[in-house]
């Protein structure tokens, strides 16, 4: 089984993640920018991470054979702070990028004018730059939030058919389905969708321009939901075809449309800026063993980056 996860945010998962998620058939991810968790300060904070989803992470996933690009923008949530804001000038420079497959994470949190306003300047990015939109919906009055998202984008030069609605639920799917965009469902513990919610949902409206993933972050998430929803299809009567178009063919239909969509994943360089990720040196198999309690002091300097 290939799964391919459309929206995780990686930089906050570990290693072990990248691990387990291969061995569940994750082949490919695509990491949305968003918000630090606490409030940035300045553009500068931005640019760093944006490199980051640029070189680190594309290097973290290589490691363990998952091919990873990503989405940049500023963020609805951010895009309330006067701070914040002149990173919209960085971003041409940044949406040329090859591993940049769509504009996003864009759209509404708290559904202010500055985010009317940075929803509607995203969204002529994207189509200057020939890249499809990543576009979040509020958590709070999705309904309403949804409604006026499909305003701004009738109102843009992107048409709907490159745009993905994210954080869709009961709520908000007939419009975001009659609307021609492309549908994202976020399964999430606790919060968001299910899996059982997500099988409904296919029942009603079928896999087409369907795209689940996990949105797993540094909260309480699931960076193997993607598995579990293709398990509970199988479990509940959708074939393999099924499967394979949700969580496989429509992810790579819509990210595809950026033209940049790479899934080979080439042999990683032995570092990232001098990093290797690995921490001191392996175990000599021909030197003594260490005592019990002791350290084994033979080991090596640490490796760059250390």
């Amino acid at each position: 089984m290939r799964l391919f996860d459309p929206h995780i945010h990686m930089t906050s998962r570990t290693t072990d993640d990248y691990e387990a998620m291969h061995a569940s058939g994750v082949r490919a991810v695509v990491e949305p920018s968003f918000w630090l968790g606490q409030p940035r300060t300045s553009p500068a904070s931005f640019l760093d991470y944006f490199d980051s989803l640029l070189g680190w992470e594309p290097f973290r996933a290589a490691q363990y054979g998952i091919a990873h690009h990503c989405t940049l923008a500023l963020n609805p949530k951010e895009a309330n702070d006067p701070r914040c804001v002149p990173v919209l000038d960085e971003l041409p420079r940044y949406l040329v990028k090859d591993q940049v497959v769509a504009v996003g994470e864009i759209g509404y949190d708290s559904m202010t004018p500055a985010e009317d306003t940075a929803l509607a300047a995203q969204l002529q990015l994207a189509a200057d730059h020939e890249l499809p939109a990543l576009v979040h919906t509020p958590h709070r009055d999705k309904l309403a939030g949804l409604r006026r998202t499909l305003d701004v984008v009738r109102e843009s030069a992107l048409p709907p058919e490159r745009v993905l609605v994210d954080h869709l639920n009961e709520t908000t799917v007939k419009e975001a389905k009659d609307s021609g965009c492309w549908l994202g469902f976020s399964v999430y513990p606790d919060t968001k969708m299910d899996e059982e919610r997500m099988i409904a949902i296919l029942r009603a409206y079928g896999p087409e321009q369907v795209l689940v993933n996990s949105a797993a972050d540094w909260g309480r998430s699931d960076p193997l939901k993607t598995r579990k929803v293709a398990d509970l299809m199988l479990a509940e009567g959708f074939g393999e075809d099924d499967v394979d178009l949700v969580l496989w063919r429509n992810p790579v239909a819509f990210y595809g449309l950026s033209g940049r969509l790479t899934l080979d994943v080439a042999t990683p360089e032995a570092t990232h800026e001098g990093n290797s990720i690995l921490r001191g040196a392996p175990k000599d198999p021909d030197g003594p063993a260490a005592a019990p309690g002791e350290s084994d002091t033979r080991a090596a300097a640490p490796s760059p980056g250390a």
